[in-house]
């Protein structure tokens, strides 16, 4: 007995122990089981806080951009200044306009503008149409009395006060301009359902070689991802299908020095990030021709300047800087092909014209057949130091430069770039005629009139020309007849 005893104690006691054991057991899996909920509930919180902090506070990978600010007319320097500021995000802009655009009297409006006013016009969606060469291009097309509807989400990459006055000098002549995005999908959507585009000239993208260094997917967004949202809309959800112009760059030729650049030459070593989103670009192309049957055309324009130019390029801003007594910098032995606004806008009308058709269905999403995909330089076929332009300058301000010349750096930038311009001759009669020195006074002529310059410089500059300054007018309608 007392052995049973004793053997009943030890197992008594071994159940007291194990269910002591389980009991811990238990209580410590509620305890890891409840640590484990509060943790993901305090991840999901925190993420949710990232993204938060990310969209509102970070300077957004798509909305960073660089301000190229005009000169005052009162002020004294009458210089550029650079800035760095964030503007609305190409994607967020998308989203309001989509919500904001709509309803009756807005489809009368853009159809209005889209119509064609003489017999055989075409229809033309304009991208980028607040832009330097989208401006001047719809002042072209409306004057011969094509239907244009323009797009532009009026970025701050430069002064948005320059965009605006294009924006008022097409409204003048009944041209609507859309503040909008072109990765607005639903927005793109609703035009093509509203209006039966002909073609679509997409000339919208970020610009500019030496930016893409600072904000790379900047160029990402528009020049790819915005491009591909162009095409997948026509693609599916036009009817007609519209045939398609856009915006390549010369700047695909990269590293290439086989001169001068001929659309056969080597395209696949881009020397800068921004060369290489338009290279990009020209594959993307090639699929959806293939695949959609849209017919595309692609134009690798050179050194484009004029009125209503683009203040980051190297004649504006040097322009400026002439003016205002401020230091340039040269980059010893470069050459550029500049080509002349007016010049560009006949080969981009050119190239419209001889499109063709095509051949896919939205309904079906099958083709009938190929369609036309093509490429063409736009360029003067005459490069030019960029120190002679300067000296042109200074002719026509009367005033000399403070030269600095350095070596190249690695920034993106090629010694110089020179045209072959026989295909866009041969297939649509492109032949510029506008010399550097007869381009740069009709620029000067309005770079004086619009910043409401000193009129000793503006005495000077129709002195070097033998010329009166151009009215504001007059400036602003130069390509109204290209």
């Amino acid at each position: 007995m007392p052995t049973d005893a004793a053997a009943k104690g030890v197992k008594l006691e071994r159940y007291a122990s194990g269910s002591a054991l389980l009991l811990r057991r238990v209580a410590s899996g509620k305890f890891v089981a409840a640590s484990s909920h509060l943790l993901f509930r305090a991840t999901v919180l925190a993420t949710l806080a990232l993204v938060f902090l990310f969209a509102f506070h970070y300077p957004s990978l798509l909305s960073r951009s660089f301000s190229l600010v005009s000169a005052d007319a009162s002020s004294s320097s009458g210089a550029s200044r650079l800035q760095h500021t964030s503007h609305r995000s190409l994607l967020m802009s998308s989203a309001s306009a989509a919500s904001v655009y709509g309803g009756e009297k807005w489809e009368k409006e853009i159809r209005r503008s889209a119509k064609p006013r003489r017999d055989g016009g075409i229809s033309v969606l304009v991208t980028g149409a607040a832009g330097f060469v989208g401006a001047h291009c719809s002042l072209a097309l409306r004057a011969r009395g094509d239907g244009v509807l323009g797009l532009d989400n009026f970025n701050s990459y430069y002064d948005p006060a320059l965009k605006r006055g294009r924006q008022r000098l097409l409204s003048d002549r009944g041209v609507v301009v859309l503040d909008a995005d072109i990765n607005d999908a639903l927005l793109l959507e609703k035009l093509f359902e509203a209006v039966p585009f002909t073609h679509v000239l997409h000339l919208a993208a970020q610009a500019g070689v030496r930016y893409a260094m600072e904000a790379p997917q900047t160029y990402v967004a528009s020049n790819v991802a915005g491009l591909v949202s162009v095409f997948e809309t026509a693609a599916k959800h036009a009817d007609p299908q519209p045939a398609i112009v856009w915006a390549s760059s010369s700047s695909v030729y990269g590293l290439n020095t086989e001169a001068p650049f001929s659309e056969e030459h080597r395209t696949d070593r881009p020397a800068s990030l921004y060369a290489a989103t338009k290279k990009a670009g020209e594959a993307i192309a090639h699929s959806y021709n293939h695949i959609y049957g849209l017919s595309i055309t692609g134009l690798r324009f050179f050194t484009v300047y004029g009125p209503w130019g683009r203040p980051d390029m190297a004649y504006f801003s040097f322009a400026r800087s002439i003016v205002a007594g401020d230091p340039i910098t040269l980059y010893a032995d470069a050459r550029r092909d500049f080509t002349y606004i007016d010049d560009v806008v006949k080969g981009c009308v050119g190239a419209l014209d001889t499109a063709g058709r095509s051949t896919g269905s939205a309904r079906s999403g099958k083709k009938s057949g190929p369609a036309p995909l093509r490429v063409y330089n736009l360029g003067n076929t005459s490069p030019v130091p960029v120190t002679r332009m300067v000296a042109i300058l200074e002719k026509l301000l009367g005033k000399k430069a403070n030269k600095r010349v350095v070596s190249m750096p690695s920034n993106g930038d090629v010694p110089f770039t020179h045209a072959n311009v026989s295909h866009a001759a041969h297939d649509f009669g492109y032949r510029p005629t506008t010399s550097l020195d007869a381009g740069l006074r009709h620029f000067v002529d309005w770079f004086v009139e619009y910043y409401k310059l000193d009129t000793k410089i503006a005495k000077g500059a129709a002195g070097a020309t033998g010329k009166k300054p151009a009215t504001k007018k007059k400036a602003a309608a130069m390509s109204a007849s290209s």
